[in-house]
């Protein structure tokens, strides 16, 4: 048994004890996925440089724990792909509210020029920013925030493709073998999730 299939078995096992109302699990679940829910946050903070100049990733991985504990008693995610989802929401939601403190009306962030490179720990540009030059001033760093609670408005089935894309790192192909679908229907969906995006902030993708 390979050490991922070691950790998505023993997962399972953990979920069902937790659907089946074992309290103990919920912990359990938490100490067993800090490693991978560790590598989520770094890819996630690496695409907000300017929130990483003033945060680690243990200071994100911490506070979303905390979140991501508190979901857990209300929601029971039954696979691991709805409890990672889960859990990268909870990442997701600490990045924006990090973003809203540091560049609000008395965020230190405010005063400071960031790095621009929106790229990620191996170098490479971030998917979305293919086309789009570096945020550089408050202004756009209150955008990105907006930018990112927006997601939830997406369909359902674009949404769940834009946060293994965008906050996971995951290629295409990963995704359409996760979800049992062409890799075309990937392309598609990823796609239109951008149009989608771009729409809802106000601006149209050609």
């Amino acid at each position: 048994m390979t050490e991922q299939n070691g950790y998505t078995t023993r997962l399972q096992n953990l979920l069902d004890r937790w659907s089946a109302g074992d309290e103990k699990a919920i912990d359990e679940i938490i100490v067993h996925s800090q490693d991978q829910l560790r590598r989520i946050a770094s890819r996630m903070l690496a695409a907000k440089p300017h929130v990483g100049r003033w945060n680690l990733t243990d200071d994100v991985l911490q506070n979303s724990l905390i979140r991501l504990h508190r979901s857990l008693k209300a929601v029971k995610p039954d696979s691991k792909r709805a409890f990672i989802g889960l859990a990268a929401t909870q990442i997701r939601r600490e990045l924006i509210d990090m973003a809203r403190s540091l560049y609000g009306p008395e965020g230190r962030g405010r005063h400071h020029k960031s790095d621009p490179g929106q790229a990620d720990p191996d170098g490479n540009a971030h998917p979305l920013y293919e086309e789009a030059g570096p945020a550089d001033d408050v202004i756009d760093q209150l955008e990105m925030a907006e930018f990112h609670e927006n997601v939830d408005m997406l369909a359902e089935d674009e949404r769940e493709v834009f946060k293994l894309i965008f906050y996971q790192s995951m290629t295409q192909s990963e995704v359409a073998s996760l979800l049992k679908v062409s890799e075309r229907t990937i392309k598609r969906r990823w796609r239109q999730a951008r149009l989608s995006l771009k729409r809802i902030l106000g601006s149209d993708e050609k």
